[in-house]
């Protein structure tokens, strides 16, 4: 299966809620969606008297996402904790966002999505670093695990996100100190979702930033329960080319779905190059990089993939991609059911098969064809006599 959708709440839906997003991504024939977690506003503070006895996460017009001692000031989200009552002295760490306000909100949100068979995922804050201070890493750390929540209240099955810039030492020593970061992150995910939520690492554009097709592919592959996202205007910035060549993109695809145990996720926009490592992202019909080739491909394959639109017409493009891949299916079922060319005007019908069983030896012998003018002359010798005879 298929399913198109664009990176963000559409640019033509009139209400500006998460669930009027997901009800336009309906109404337009889409399927996929990728909730933007960008701005991140965290506030920790002591709980009220009030709270005190409550669920964290039925608390009205609040997003609980960590509570605990009070000297433990926002430290991880722990699903026993957010899921238990508060404590007299607990101190309580709460996100403001704008496309939700609360669990009872998310769960609302879930339920449409499902009612509405939306794939839902969701994209961390975009700027993390873990080469930083300390208090960078920590709080790099926390917004994917924040994000890590709102996907679960939300029933997004991905967190996607990048990793950053590497370290100022040797690119394999960053590479490793990113693998064990990673592991702790799966690990962490896999505890607070039950395994309903998974991590996706999405390749950079940039040489300076985490993120080339050998290290998404290598990462996944030493760590568990994650995912590597094909991120087609991100690669080709990379390594600077457009992938019209057929072999190359499918080796590319190829590569992506093994290393994905699940539907592979595909983002994909137009995207011009400047210099080394410098890109932007456009129209797709503005790009350097057609949807065309990678229609072509999905179309001749049986794949399971969610393609969603990052270019900056979002739902735009995604109904046009989606346009583009059902060309090519038409294209691939009428050449596979191609009616039998006609027979040109005089020429000889084709023989037809003896009867069924029988050698051709045994077949009996067709009787020669009547010269056309032996045949007309007991006709016309018949009715010259009819004519004498009246």
């Amino acid at each position: 299966m298929i399913r198109f959708g664009p990176a963000g709440i559409p640019l033509s839906c009139k209400g500006r809620t998460l669930r009027d997003g997901i009800a336009d991504v309906h109404h337009l024939g889409l399927t996929a969606m990728e909730v933007q977690f960008i701005k991140v506003n965290p506030l920790t503070r002591l709980a009220l008297d009030e709270e005190v006895g409550h669920l964290a996460r039925e608390l009205p017009q609040q997003l609980v996402v960590s509570v605990g001692p009070s000297d433990h000031q926002g430290g991880p989200p722990s699903l026993d904790a957010i899921s238990a009552p508060i404590r007299r002295r607990d101190s309580v760490s709460t996100l403001t966002w704008s496309l939700a306000k609360d669990y009872p909100d998310l769960q609302q949100t879930k339920m449409l999505g499902r009612a509405l068979d939306a794939d839902l995922t969701l994209h961390a804050p975009y700027y993390v670093d873990f080469f930083g201070s300390s208090d960078a890493r920590e709080q790099s750390t926390r917004q994917i695990q924040w994000a890590g929540v709102l996907a679960q209240g939300l029933g997004a099955r991905l967190t996607v996100t990048h990793l950053g810039f590497y370290g100022g030492g040797d690119r394999r020593d960053s590479v490793q100190e990113l693998t064990e970061i990673v592991t702790d992150l799966s690990d962490w995910f896999s505890k607070f979702s039950k395994g309903t939520v998974r991590l996706a690492i999405e390749p950079s554009g940039h040489p300076d930033v985490f993120g080339s097709r050998e290290e998404v592919l290598e990462l996944v592959r030493r760590v568990k329960r994650t995912v590597p996202v094909l991120n087609l205007a991100h690669l080709a910035a990379r390594e600077r080319t457009n992938f019209e060549d057929p072999a190359q993109l499918e080796t590319l695809v190829k590569q992506f779905v093994e290393a994905t145990d699940g539907p592979l996720y595909l983002n994909f926009s137009g995207v011009e190059f400047y210099g080394p490592g410098e890109f932007r992202l456009t129209p797709i019909k503005r790009g350097l990089v057609r949807f065309d080739p990678l229609a072509e491909l999905l179309a001749e394959r049986d794949y399971d993939v969610t393609v969603i639109s990052s270019s900056p017409l979002l739902e735009h493009d995604a109904m046009y991609m989606k346009l583009l891949y059902e060309r090519a299916l038409t294209r691939r079922w009428t050449k596979l059911h191609a009616a039998p060319a006609a027979r040109a005007p005089g020429a000889p019908a084709a023989r037809k098969a003896g009867a069924p069983g029988v050698p051709p030896s045994r077949q009996p012998a067709a009787r020669p064809a009547r010269p056309a003018a032996a045949a007309a002359r007991p006709r016309e010798a018949k009715v010259r006599g009819h004519q004498r005879g009246r």
